[in-house]
């Protein structure tokens, strides 16, 4: 059985990057996800415990993460949550993971703006003169995107 979590949290490490032998692509960072509850006695607001997850992704949404998300940003994240039991020499513990479905800026802290990405095989192919991908299509920012007359009309 898997068991899908949904996260708010912040970054706290810098994104690792890397490709595997066979090509897979992996990007990983930890994410601090601290926990708010109201003091009635204080009435305000208490900063409570902090959960660190290690989140992984794979694929196109790994090369996405390491050119979107940076330490110190608020993200949301979802995805399949693992807990395993660990032990070496010295020490034991838990490791909390969450590979990762979908990961994303949380837009309750600012804005951020959608740039399509082209997948990498494409993007050689297309630096090497090929056809892959739309050049025609509009950049972030400009007036032609969907994303602005959609809000023009709503």
């Amino acid at each position: 059985m898997t068991d899908t979590i949904a996260l708010t949290g912040i970054v706290a490490t810098t994104p690792r990057h890397l490709v595997t032998s066979s090509g897979l692509a992996i990007t990983s960072f930890r994410l601090a996800c601290r926990q708010r509850r109201f003091d009635r006695v204080k009435n305000a607001w208490v900063d409570a415990d902090t959960n660190w997850y290690t989140v992984s992704s794979f694929r196109q949404l790994a090369h996405n993460v390491v050119q979107s998300v940076h330490k110190g940003e608020p993200v949301l994240v979802s995805g399949r949550l693992r807990i395993r039991d660990w032990e070496n020499e010295d020490r034991s513990g838990t490791s909390v993971e969450v590979e990762a479905d979908a990961v994303g800026h949380n837009l309750s802290w600012g804005t951020t703006a959608l740039m399509r990405g082209i997948a990498p095989a494409a993007a050689e192919q297309r630096d090497a003169g090929g056809t892959a991908g739309d050049s025609a299509r509009p950049q972030a920012g400009s007036e032609d995107t969907q994303g602005e007359s959609e809000t023009q009309s709503a």
